[in-house]
């Protein structure tokens, strides 16, 4: 007997939700399969039919999320803002709470590696190019962009995301000075 795309899809979705939540809340060590089974409101046997353990599910979240925003950075032109275009699309409510996951107190470094490596930088920073400190140049843009992000998110995007792109550009062009 087939299952209808979707009810497999909503069943898929809510695994996922569950295990966000659950995620942003502790380490991953510490979810069950059955805790997430539980709290969706399935069995572990209908958790199992979708992912073999919680470490295949966390993938699966990376990439769909990964997909999603390659997606979109592929359906906008090139560009210089290519940070600001990758940081509005994560800002997107549907990200949310799987960002929130993901960069949570209890996140993923892995996906943090991930998501530096879709940002194609060096060539849109003013920066040398094939310099010996280049990579070390980059790490602190994207380290810094990202800590930043991660903080807009705990704090409940408490600026509009223009101001925080704004904020962002700002303080990498001209410092904290122009705050102080």
């Amino acid at each position: 007997m087939n299952k209808q795309p979707q009810i497999t899809e909503k069943t898929r979705q809510r695994f996922i939700e569950v295990f966000c939540e659950l995620y942003s809340q502790k380490p991953i060590e510490k979810i069950s399969v059955q805790e997430i089974a539980n709290k969706s409101g399935y069995n572990r046997s209908t958790f199992y039919q979708y992912f073999t353990d919680i470490y295949e599910l966390v993938d699966s979240v990376e990439n769909d999320l990964l997909n999603e925003m390659k997606q979109e950075l592929t359906n906008k032109e090139l560009s210089v803002h290519t940070v600001q275009d990758t940081l509005s699309c994560l800002g997107k409510r549907e990200h949310l709470q799987v960002l929130n996951a993901l960069l949570g107190d209890y996140g993923s470094v892995r996906f943090l590696k991930r998501l530096k490596q879709e940002f194609i930088l060096d060539q849109y920073l003013n920066i040398p190019q094939n310099h010996s400190l280049t990579p070390y140049f980059i790490e602190f843009y994207l380290t810094t962009t990202l800590s930043l992000f991660r903080l807009w998110l705990q704090r409940g995007k408490d600026i509009p995301p223009e101001e925080f792109i704004r904020l962002a550009e700002n303080l990498y062009s001209r410092g904290i000075t122009t705050y102080t």
